[in-house]
């Protein structure tokens, strides 16, 4: 049996937090979150939904909120980390499938995979999305449909031979881009596309830019 650790960066998500807290919790055995510089009382609300709360004084970006994050999960017991995010566009009972994977397969990494439907989808994220995961999956040489996606289970020991330092949402892409050239087994898994009233924190066009320009460094100039 794998033991998990889930890893929920948030900023500012006191409507979802506490129930994106209790509806993972079974699947795991432990949840961490890490409240990054919210000013809704985020931090007290996953801490009394059940999570370990990671607190930022001020907010850093989710990639300082994972690093933070992985400092205290990689420190435990854990085989495998489930990451995903604090404001429900995960749905968190769907981390059974992708844990069920991991389990069953082996792979170093499982990445849920939304599918792209543009009468469902806001147009900016939709292009944003197809976009960037054809160039980037392209880029880094592995067959993954949704790049973009903060839905992963990865395993403990992959994770701790990364040297991650994205600050914001290029995250995702350092972490694909070096499991990649640590020649990881990665698969994708289905899961639900949910997109609510909520501002996303997103950038489309600036924040995909900037990720592909810096898939780029990661996977051919920085030294791993």
């Amino acid at each position: 049996m794998i033991e998990t650790v889930a890893l929920i960066p948030a900023f500012d998500e006191r409507r979802t937090i506490g129930d994106v807290v209790r509806q993972v919790s079974p699947f795991v055995a432990k949840v961490i979150v890490i409240d990054d510089g919210s000013r809704d009382g985020t931090g007290q609300l996953a801490r009394a939904a059940g999570a370990d709360v990671v607190q930022h004084a001020t907010n850093q970006g989710k990639g300082a909120a994972l690093r933070s994050g992985l400092r205290r999960a990689l420190d435990g017991p854990y085989s495998h980390v489930l990451i995903l995010d604090g404001d429900m566009q995960h749905v968190p009972a769907e981390a059974g499938r992708l844990l069920q994977v991991a389990q069953a397969s082996g792979v170093d990494l499982v990445v849920g995979e939304r599918s792209f439907d543009r009468r469902t989808m806001p147009a900016s994220r939709y292009y944003a999305n197809r976009v960037g995961s054809s160039a980037l999956s392209r880029l880094i040489g592995m067959d993954i449909r949704d790049t973009q996606s903060g839905f992963r289970v990865f395993r403990a020991d992959l994770l701790r031979r990364m040297a991650l330092r994205a600050t914001g949402y290029e995250v995702e892409t350092e972490m694909l881009v070096k499991a990649g050239r640590l020649g990881a087994r990665v698969v994708g898994v289905p899961v639900s596309a949910v997109y609510g009233t909520a501002v996303s924190k997103l950038r489309p066009v600036r924040d995909t830019t900037r990720t592909c320009l810096l898939a780029v460094y990661y996977r051919f100039i920085e030294r791993l």
